[in-house]
């Protein structure tokens, strides 16, 4: 029972916090069932990652100690209705609103789940099997929800979190009380502040992962139009490269500012590898998609545990590192959708032109060129803002027999020319990314520097 309830407790753990991408590979689903533009799906994405960030730290706030049964089993209650409401939205609207409950729900969730998985294995391996939830299922999220929309639909992501936190309420419930805390020493709890450095580091990674996960996906599916299932083995890469990050921080021993420092190098690295690919061949994505996975497994578990460390109330400073890290992906989507917007807008014309050359310059009779020319001005017109699909231009065309094999040629040169066009049109938010994770650099070796300062004052 005692194993039962600490998993079930770990898996939701890990659901809260893969919502915060999971519906990512569902993004382009949800754009054309729902009839919404990729900023209004966007913010599927941002609404959760923005009232997680700021609920977490008013939740923690409650005196978690004191009710932290309570606390979580109404968390994961409220978690659990909301993706049953998610999976039954019939507009873009009432999904978000949705999704806003659904992170509320979570914020309470998480921090008393953290209470209670250290009320049932102890300080050390219950803050490190919440953190190490949470870092497997920001990871994976993208993965489970990519398969699951393959095989049956977006709605089935929502559908099946939910038996898993309807179990996981009276699991919260059965777990033996924790005292509550005493009071509080006023100049303990200056000394115990929050260690914004980390944490600022947190969130400019959670800025420049969006670039890896919302992005990526958006340029798997829609641009190079593979299927949800294909991308989801394509960006599983990331988790496995996560999880592999540790045993070799563990063999290598680095300092843990060193080992957070190669995290957010190895995350710049990756997202310039993503920004340039040669071609639109998935294995050119593969490499850049390990750096990241590595600089994710190397950086966001180290820093959660440096913000934590020796720290109470140890939920304050948790929900901080939540905040943190869902805050920085808002800024992240924030800042990428409209550049990415913007240039595939920019790209459309150069596009269109190209298509028109190659559509002039092709070996068929000029009524079959005017019927298609016609049919792709209609469905570029249609789609504009979006990725376009310019397959059902071709769909309805009637050619001569003879006539096939250049039209079928002539698709296959139009959608080479049109990944290259988004490909190009993904290159400024993917260096956008990888500066955010730069950025992220720098500040490392800030907060080291100003740790080295205070130590040579503290020994004087």
């Amino acid at each position: 029972m005692h194993r039962l309830v600490g998993l079930l407790l770990t898996v939701t753990v890990g659901l809260v916090l893969a919502d915060s991408a999971i519906v990512t590979l569902a993004l382009p689903e949800m754009l054309e069932e729902l009839d919404a533009t990729v900023t209004e799906v966007a913010w599927v994405l941002i609404s959760y990652n923005l009232v997680l960030g700021v609920f977490a730290v008013p939740a923690a706030l409650k005196r978690v100690r004191a009710h932290p049964r309570l606390l979580a089993a109404v968390g994961i209650a409220v978690f659990a209705g909301a993706s049953a409401w998610c999976a039954a939205a019939p507009t873009i609207e009432v999904l978000i609103a949705a999704r806003c409950l659904q992170a509320l729900g979570g914020a309470f969730a998480l921090v008393g789940a953290l209470e209670l998985m250290v009320a049932l294995w102890g300080e050390r391996r219950g803050v490190a099997t919440w953190v190490t939830a949470g870092v497997v299922g920001t990871a994976a999220g993208p993965v489970a929800g990519g398969l699951l929309t393959e095989a049956i639909s977006w709605q089935a992501i929502f559908v099946a979190q939910v038996p898993f936190a309807a179990l996981a309420v009276p699991a919260a419930l059965a777990v033996r009380p924790v005292p509550a805390a005493p009071a509080e020493d006023p100049d303990l709890e200056a000394s115990h502040r929050p260690v914004v450095g980390h944490n600022v580091t947190q969130a400019l990674l959670g800025a420049a992962l969006t670039a890896a996960l919302f992005l990526l996906v958006l340029l798997l599916v829609q641009g190079w139009r593979h299927s949800p299932a294909v991308a989801a083995l394509t960006v599983s890469v990331i988790p496995v490269a996560a999880l592999a990050a540790r045993p070799l921080a563990r063999l290598l021993r680095p300092p843990p500012d060193v080992e957070v420092a190669a995290g957010c190098l190895l995350v710049a690295g990756g997202l310039v590898g993503l920004a340039l690919p040669p071609s639109a061949d998935l294995w050119w994505t593969v490499a850049p998609q390990a750096l990241v996975g590595l600089g994710l497994g190397l950086s966001v578990d180290q820093l959660t545990y440096r913000a934590m460390e020796g720290r109470q109330p140890r939920a304050r400073h948790a929900a901080w590192t939540i905040s943190a890290r869902h805050l920085g992906v808002v800024v992240g989507l924030a800042v990428l959708t409209p550049v990415f917007t913007a240039d595939l807008l920019a790209a459309e014309e150069p596009a269109t032109e190209a298509i028109a050359a190659l559509v002039i310059d092709a070996p068929l009779p000029p009524g079959d060129k005017v019927s298609l020319a016609r049919a792709l001005g209609e469905h570029l017109t249609e789609q504009r803002g979006q990725v376009p699909e310019l397959s059902g231009a071709f769909a309805d065309l009637e050619v001569a027999a003879e006539d096939e094999a250049a039209v079928s040629t002539l698709e296959a040169d139009l959608d080479d020319q049109l990944d290259r066009a988004v490909s190009l049109a993904f290159r400024d938010s993917y260096l956008i990314g990888a500066g955010l994770a730069l950025l992220a650099l720098l500040t490392v070796g800030v907060t080291a520097a100003a740790g080295a300062v205070t130590r040579r004052r503290s020994v004087a």
